[in-house]
């Protein structure tokens, strides 16, 4: 397989030959390990050296910094995204599958998707998932600017969602309560808000409290993603049937 050249901004260090014990794999799976179990702010070189029982120094041999290591470990979890073959007749739900895999695979790893923030793919995995969604779009007729264009901003949608569901497990780790009682009491306290409101000010607001609370998190989510492909699907009809393939 052709390698792929570091990103000419980044400091990158090479793996030292006599590290047996430490190997940039070992290190990155620890630091997801630990993402998953406290977040994103507890995450720290030393931190993962104590988990590893060694040194910060130790790390350096294998990664030029937190920032490498965080990039790292964000194209780890672009890895389980599910990439499908291109179907074009299929494209427009490839596409929404992939979006959803990749919605439900950001929210399995605690705040994650920040990194993805400000972020160009570069990993392989990342490469991976970019390249499956040009082909899927490119095969199913969508303009090839359109399609560029999708990738950055159905990647920063997915990313954003996810981050903001990291933010409100954070608060329930920090209310030291489970997440169902946590969430229940969250936005009880805001539908309570809602309905203490002067109506007089904000009748709508008061009249649709019960609509405005309905939806949990995937289906908010779900209404989002499918306005974006109903933009996208726009495209493929102006530009007609003669860019498909």
């Amino acid at each position: 397989m052709t390698e792929i050249p570091a990103p000419p901004w980044r400091k990158t260090r090479k793996v030292s030959a006599l590290r047996t014990v430490l190997s940039r794999d070992l290190i990155v799976a620890t630091g997801l390990r630990l993402l998953d179990a406290e977040g994103l702010d507890a995450l720290s070189m030393r931190r993962v050296a104590q988990e590893l029982g060694t040194g910060p120094a130790s790390l350096y041999a294998h990664v030029a910094n937190k920032e490498e290591l965080l990039d790292l470990m964000y194209d780890e979890v672009m890895g389980e995204i599910r990439v499908p073959e291109p179907e074009p007749e299929r494209w427009l739900e490839q596409i929404r599958e992939l979006a959803l895999d990749a919605f439900r695979v950001f929210n399995a790893h605690a705040d994650i998707a920040r990194v993805g923030l400000a972020g160009i793919p570069t990993g392989p995995n990342a490469l991976r998932v970019a390249e499956g969604q040009l082909a899927i779009m490119l095969a199913g007729g969508v303009p090839a600017r359109a399609a560029s264009l999708m990738i950055d901003r159905l990647g920063l949608y997915i990313c954003s969602d996810a981050y903001e569901n990291s933010l409100y497990i954070n608060r329930q780790r920090e209310s030291g309560k489970d997440l169902a009682s946590f969430l229940g009491e969250f936005f009880g306290q805001i539908g309570a808000f809602y309905r203490a409101l002067p109506a007089d000010r904000f009748p709508n607001i008061v009249a649709q409290v019960d609509t405005l609370m309905a939806a949990d998190g995937a289906e908010r989510f779900e209404f989002g993603l499918d306005l974006l492909l109903r933009g996208l699907i726009s495209h493929v009809l102006e530009a007609g049937p003669t860019t498909k393939g």
